[in-house]
Parts: structure tokens; C-alpha cells; sequence
């Protein structure tokens, strides 16, 4: 598994809390703060975005990940995501085959609650740390395109 370093793992954290500010999200008022940490060190936000038709919204994780991929970076390390609830919440699955197509499967993923850091939390104040791999796990990748095949 790959290990973000305390400072990564702060900023992270810090930049997803930023970026939900940046939410618009007013029709299911559920907003999500997401930053990615690419491999040079930049911090890629994204904010859940909604729109009247609802399928037509983008959740924070596809936004910082398409922000990252249209300027050209696609390459990660880290990411972090947060929402207004007292609980960590997971990408949902089409956020997560998302990230598979540029993350590493050993690519640390911080749930981070809203009220983090929780007092009196074990280990480390509440955030649920795990991989991409952990959420997504026996995924399809881009690899597997190149698998060969029975005619």
C-alpha cells in the first residue's frame, strides 16, 4: 500500500473541507469536498455539482478528477473526500470506476467525517482509511483491454 506522508495526508484533508464550500448542491443540500494529490505534489478540488435534472449532476470526486485529467495531470497519490455528515461516506461506483481508470489500485483514499477530528476517536479522529482497491474491489481496469481473447 502506498503511504501518504502526515503533511499529503493533512493537506489532503484540509483541501476536501475547502472545496465542499464550493458546492452546489441545491436540491439534495448533501454537499462533498474531494482533493486529489497528484504525483508532482499539486492538489487537484472538486465539489459535488447538481442540476435540475438530476442525472445531469457531477459528484466531487469526477470533478477533481476531470478538472486534473483536462489540464493534463493524471497521475495520483492520494485523495481525500468529506461531506457535512459526522460519518465517512465512500465514492459512489461510477465515481469509483472513475478513479480506477488513473489511480493505482494501492492509492490511499481518506473518508473524512464533518466533524473530524472526532474527539476520543480511535486512531486517527474518525477518518476511514483505505485504498482504491478497497472500495472497488475485483474492479475492470485498463489493463484488461489488453487481455487476450478466445475467437
Amino acid at each position: 500500500m502506498s503511504i501518504l506522508s502526515a503533511e499529503d495526508r493533512n493537506r489532503l484533508i484540509v483541501a476536501a473541507t475547502e472545496a465542499k464550500e464550493f458546492s452546489y448542491s441545491p436540491y439534495s443540500r448533501f454537499r462533498v469536498g474531494a482533493a486529489l494529490l497528484s504525483t508532482d505534489g499539486k492538489i487537484i478540488k472538486g465539489a459535488n455539482i447538481e442540476n435540475a435534472s438530476y442525472g445531469g449532476a457531477i459528484c466531487a470526486e469526477r470533478t477533481a478528477i476531470v478538472k486534473a485529467a483536462s489540464e493534463g495531470i493524471r497521475s495520483f497519490v492520494g485523495l481525500a473526500v468529506t461531506s457535512d455528515v459526522a460519518s465517512s461516506i465512500a465514492p459512489c461506483g461510477i465515481c469509483r470506476q472513475v478513479l480506477r481508470e488513473f489511480c493505482a489500485l494501492d492509492m490511499p483514499v481518506l473518508l473524512v467525517p464533518a466533524d473530524y477530528p472526532q474527539p476520543g476517536a480511535e486512531g486517527d479522529g474518525g477518518i476511514l482509511d483505505t485504498t482504491l482497491e478497497g472500495l472497488l474491489p475485483h474492479s475492470f481496469g485498463p489493463e484488461h483491454l489488453e487481455l487476450p481473447r478466445q475467437s
